[in-house]
């Protein structure tokens, strides 16, 4: 039944309108194209946030009330989400009001045929500026809160726009527009150690910009537009690299690029090493795990080789590296290539393990290689 002062026709109205199947995906595609700070964001990001606010005012319309605390808290996560992703507080208000004119314009559309005056139609339209009033005080003060505790010191621009982008998800998003990188095409990350060497890498890596580039975690990473310029095979250092992958996902993509360089360092490989050509070592060198059960399924071969333990070792790992090459091994350890072949027999003898097969091989270079680290 119909309020005497016809507030639940008012309220009828305003239901319509943000219930209009056509009107949310009409306001997120105008949010995007007018406001280009959140135009980056995902679509599902700005509708369910939207949404989310459409209902909340919805019921506070229906109840003739202010925000409720559930309300505010709501607003308040949706205040640091956008200062967490870089958005600026004026650009969150501005998307905002973009929804706010989009649905008071077509409750006016709407108002006559619903039997609608204008004065009450200004009437709801005076509460809603209420509530939203506190809704913009709340949602500022939780922006502003959280820039205050993110915002990067002088001079480390790069390195805090580099942190967001290697979050992943809306935030790596945005980082990406801000530094100028393509947010549609994959992106590559690479890493190395920092120092001289890496400097040199870093050098290189610059001359295609758009690039970002700084120190993150004690590792020099590097986010490139396109695949790094084969000069960095010359300069005599070791870098991991992994991709290409949209903004979204490098945080996992970063994990391959270390994962690539702490393989290749385990070779003594040099240059750029894409984690595709280190894919398997890269899967064994990582899980620690399996390495310390593989150490103690062979301690009774480590014991039984007793202080011919670690020259084993090297010579089982040489002769692998080696392409199974006795020469080049015996040469690399500066022994005679029959104590290479004696040492690879030996080991296989007291092990049980045929390196000469290709998995007998994976297992003898994985458990030389964990012997040999546990031993320094």
């Amino acid at each position: 039944m119909t309020h005497p002062d016809g507030w639940t026709t008012m309220v009828d109205l305003i239901e319509r309108v943000v219930g209009d199947d056509e009107l949310l995906p009409s306001v997120v595609a105008g949010v995007r194209t007018t406001v280009r700070e959140v135009s980056a964001l995902p679509t599902s990001d700005i509708a369910g946030h939207t949404r989310a606010l459409l209902v909340a005012a919805t019921r506070a319309l229906a109840a003739r009330r202010g925000p409720t605390e559930a309300e505010l808290s709501f607003v308040a996560d949706l205040g640091v989400t956008r200062a967490r992703q870089g958005v600026p507080i004026e650009s969150v208000l501005g998307a905002i009001h973009f929804a706010e004119r989009a649905i008071w314009a077509r409750a006016r559309e709407l108002a006559r045929a619903q039997g609608v005056s204008a004065e009450q139609l200004l009437d709801v339209r005076d509460l809603y500026d209420d509530w939203a009033e506190a809704v913009r005080a709340r949602l500022i003060s939780a922006h502003r809160a959280t820039g205050a505790s993110t915002d990067p010191l002088p001079g480390r621009r790069d390195t805090a726009l580099l942190r967001r982008l290697l979050q992943g998800g809306s935030a790596a998003t945005l980082a990406a527009a801000e530094a100028g990188l393509p947010v549609t095409d994959g992106l590559w990350v690479l890493v190395a150690r920092p120092g001289e060497t890496a400097a040199g890498i870093e050098r290189a890596v610059r001359e295609h910009p758009p690039v970002l580039c700084a120190t993150v975690d004690d590792l020099m990473v590097g986010v490139l537009s396109r695949a790094p310029s084969a000069r960095l095979e010359g300069i005599g250092a070791v870098a991991g690299l992994a991709g290409p992958a949209e903004p979204e996902k490098l945080a996992p993509v970063r994990r391959l690029a270390t994962a690539a360089l702490t393989a290749a360092e385990s070779t003594g490989r040099t240059g750029l090493v894409h984690i595709a050509d280190v894919a398997w070592l890269a899967a064994l060198t990582e899980r620690a795990d399996l390495a310390t059960v593989l150490l103690d399924r062979y301690a009774p071969a480590w014991a039984a080789l007793g202080p011919t333990a670690e020259s084993v070792a090297h010579a089982v790992l040489a002769w692998l590296e080696s392409d199974r090459d006795v020469d080049l091994a015996g040469a690399n350890l500066f022994v005679h290539p029959n104590t290479v072949r004696n040492r690879v027999r030996r080991f296989a003898a007291v092990t049980g393990i045929d390196p000469a097969g290709t998995f007998g091989a994976m297992t003898a270079w994985w458990l030389c290689r964990t012997w040999l680290r546990d031993a320094t």
